[in-house]
């Protein structure tokens, strides 16, 4: 654990202009090198994805979200999703 001067020091760290871009250089690096390894294994590039959705309060389902991250088990019923 480190001292509250710690976090409070590297807080104004990571709320630096600097920081902010060496963040967006090292994601663009990530990125890149991921692309070419995509395309060296033989895929297209991957299609550009939605990063949020905004959606009305109505339209949400009471039972939660449903996700194609979390696929039920065949012995899983409806009620089970977490």
């Amino acid at each position: 654990m480190h001292s509250n001067d710690f976090e409070k020091v590297f807080s104004d760290f990571l709320d630096r202009r600097e920081y902010d871009q060496a963040e967006n250089a090292l994601f663009a690096m990530v990125r890149i090198a991921f692309l070419a390894g995509w395309r060296a294994a033989g895929g297209a590039p991957p299609p550009p994805q939605k990063i949020f959705q905004i959606m009305h309060k109505k339209d949400i389902d009471p039972n939660g979200i449903d996700s194609d991250l979390c696929v039920p088990s065949e012995g899983d019923d409806k009620d089970s999703k977490k």
